[in-house]
């Protein structure tokens, strides 16, 4: 396996759009790194210049010890794994996963020893006489796996290859995958617009935003101290709640967030908090430390209309507005609180994320 590096890389079309600018990252050797952002981020385009699909407008990107910017796509030892499966209809499995190593060159014991290795890794010996037409969504991109791993390339490249399956299917091919990775310990660069899938996927996380890098880190790490309020909102579900407005911060070291239409007791704050006096601030909560009942000594509190109810099983989330601004609360799903009432939340000024207004930017 090998190592991805890419140093100041830039995508600009003819036309002028930018759809990749800075992007810079190194991915180790054996790594599952997950590039991860909305629609329209340049997270596929990035794929696709790795893998010599597309050309970069400037930049050096290293596979290995090799500056691959002007080699060829079957030169770069990679091998893609694609959303629309890219099968041949005409081809039985066992074809699908043999094409590749027959255009190389390879010799027949060779393609079946592969061949036959990748069906056992997958579980799809037995669907190896079947054509696609025959074969589930799930037993599709299993084929469409098997054709990459036959390859045994240095680095593998997935272009969000579960989005056309559905929740179960997805949550079991996430699974899978991330036991692949695991018994070959390979290289991989794996493109989604889904958090879950990144969060669960990823050792590390790039995450993507209108062509540009916000944050490289652990999932774990991105969740508990974004760098900036587009990676706080995005990553979390239900996303962060966020909390604009002027800091008013008292010598006792109580606090209040100073609101265009209301003010927002934060309780006792962390002394820190004085150096952002009379600034003006987004505080970030997630759901899970925002909780219902009346505020005990020292915490933050406010009331607001409880809208709607979700159970979801073993929690629920409340959809709460105050002064028509969304507020959403994640609690355990016994007892549930009745919709259509004021409810009293609390919570502690400790786990507030605190950004500044104007550029997003963290402040530590």
């Amino acid at each position: 396996m090998a190592s991805v590096s890419l140093d100041n890389v830039h995508k600009v079309y003819d036309d002028g759009q930018v759809a990749v600018e800075e992007a810079s990252f190194h991915v180790d050797s054996g790594e599952l790194l997950v590039l991860v952002g909305p629609s329209g981020c340049g997270k596929t385009t990035l794929l696709r210049m790795i893998a010599g699909l597309e050309a970069m407008t400037s930049g050096t990107l290293s596979i290995g010890d090799t500056i691959v910017n002007e080699v060829e796509p079957k030169d770069r030892d990679i091998a893609m794994v694609f959303q629309n499966y890219a099968l041949y209809p005409h081809m039985s499995v066992a074809e699908n996963l043999a094409f590749g190593l027959k255009l190389r060159g390879h010799g027949r014991e060779v393609i079946a020893r592969r061949v036959a290795q990748a069906a056992e890794t997958l579980g799809i010996s037995a669907l190896l006489a079947r054509r696609p037409a025959q074969l589930s969504g799930g037993q599709r991109q299993r084929v469409a796996l098997g054709r990459a791993l036959v390859r045994e390339p240095a680095v593998f490249l997935l272009d969000e290859p579960l989005s056309n399956l559905d929740a179960r299917l997805r949550t079991r091919m996430r699974v899978e995958i991330a036991r692949l990775h695991r018994r070959l310990r390979a290289t991989m660069i794996y493109v989604t617009h889904d958090q879950v899938e990144a969060m669960t996927l990823g050792q590390r996380i790039v995450v993507l935003n209108e062509g540009r890098i916000q944050q490289v880190d652990t999932p774990m790490a991105l969740y508990e101290r974004p760098a900036n309020l587009f990676v706080a909102s995005f990553l979390g579900s239900p996303a962060m709640n966020v909390f604009t407005g002027v800091l008013s911060c008292r010598d006792d070291h109580h606090a209040e967030l100073v609101m265009p239409s209301r003010t927002l007791d934060l309780g006792r704050v962390p002394a820190a908090f004085s150096h952002w006096h009379g600034r003006e601030l987004a505080l970030g909560l997630r759901p899970e430390e925002l909780l219902p009942g009346g505020a005990p000594p020292g915490l933050g509190g406010f009331e607001a209309w409880l809208d709607v109810v979700e159970p979801v099983g073993n929690e629920a989330f409340l959809n709460l507005s105050q002064d028509h601004a969304p507020v959403v609360s994640r609690i355990a799903a016994r007892p549930l609180p009745t919709a259509h009432q004021a409810l009293h939340l609390h919570f502690d000024a400790a786990r507030l994320h605190v950004f500044d207004a104007g550029s997003g930017l963290r402040l530590n």
